[in-house]
């Protein structure tokens, strides 16, 4: 059985805050920022709910997949950041979109949740029984930062992804998703942290850990996904990396012996949009013609947790 991509959407909040926005309210400046992070202004929720701004991405997702919500049987979301604790977001985008017969639950793995609710999905459709699924990744963070604290409040804005997925009987896998690797380490949970209750419920990072951490994991949980897909970084067309900093992603490709042209960035106009990052840059490339059919495309985030994952595609 082959899992294949066949349409994509997203959707940003309105407002725009700027990195001399930033700098009226905490001790920063654009120089300091776009220098360490590559982010140059980002998306925030004023009046869009987050279940909102899903709904739109995953009405966009299956206008281009020419897929009606009434035949979508699974929804996963990945995000950290629903509107409400219950019910979820898939649930609510669910009743956005009028997709009845859909199954639907939400993943939490923070930075990593595209990928982990793309893995989700694939996994139960390969199991049987569901034969096209809406993924999500879905996040806004500026609901829980530190608006006084300048070394996570400059870093994210908030946005929404989306894939529609279509299971195809084949005796070979060779469209679609290739292969994925995950990976967890909860002993490192501290380095990045929200608490659910309390009186300080805001993001805490330690930026240092999460980059020494990113620059080398990321690497060998890519190769790693790639040996199982049994693909070679030759034929690597584009990398989708979470968005967390340019100078992550810019590791991560000497490490990988890549090309910087192979990876496309869009942190410097949208911030780190955590789970919905991959999803986000995902869907722009495919839009904008710079990914085509039949190239192979490399997805990968990392974050909270820890939890890391890739995921290789043929589109």
């Amino acid at each position: 059985m082959e899992i294949l991509l066949v349409g994509s959407g997203s959707a940003l909040p309105e407002k725009i805050v700027s990195n001399d926005d930033l700098a009226k309210i905490v001790d920063t400046s654009d120089e300091w920022i776009s220098t360490r992070t590559g982010i140059k202004e980002r998306r925030i929720c004023e009046k869009e709910s987050l279940s909102a701004l899903s709904t739109l991405a995953a009405k966009r997702a299956l206008d281009a997949a020419k897929v009606d919500a009434e035949d979508i049987d699974l929804i996963v979301a990945g995000t950290t950041t629903a509107d409400k604790s219950f019910p979820g977001c898939a649930c609510e985008v669910q009743a956005g979109i009028g997709a009845s017969h859909a199954v639907c639950f939400d993943v939490s793995a923070a930075c990593s949740g595209f990928v982990f609710a793309l893995h989700s999905a694939e996994c139960m459709m390969r199991a049987g029984g569901y034969r096209s699924a809406l993924v999500l990744g879905a996040d806004a963070f500026s609901r829980v930062l530190d608006w006084s604290d300048r070394s996570t409040c400059v870093l994210f804005g908030d946005g929404a992804g989306a894939v529609v997925l279509k299971a195809k009987e084949s005796e070979r896998v060779v469209d679609g998703i290739l292969g994925t690797k995950l990976g967890s380490d909860g002993s490192r949970g501290d380095s990045l942290v929200r608490e659910a209750f309390g009186e300080n419920p805001y993001v805490k990072m330690c930026g240092q850990e999460v980059f020494k951490f990113a620059v080398r994991t990321v690497p060998e949980v890519i190769d790693q996904a790639l040996e199982r897909a049994k693909i070679t970084k030759k034929e690597v067309d584009w990398y989708i990396l979470h968005q967390a900093n340019e100078r992550i992603i810019q590791s991560v490709a000497k490490k990988l012996e890549e090309a910087m042209e192979k990876f496309p960035m869009n942190l410097s106009k949208v911030g780190n949009t955590s789970g919905a990052s991959v999803a986000i840059l995902l869907d722009e490339e495919i839009r904008s013609g710079r990914i085509q059919k039949g190239d192979v495309l490399v997805l990968s985030g990392f974050g909270a947790g820890l939890t890391w994952g890739a995921t290789v595609i043929k589109y």
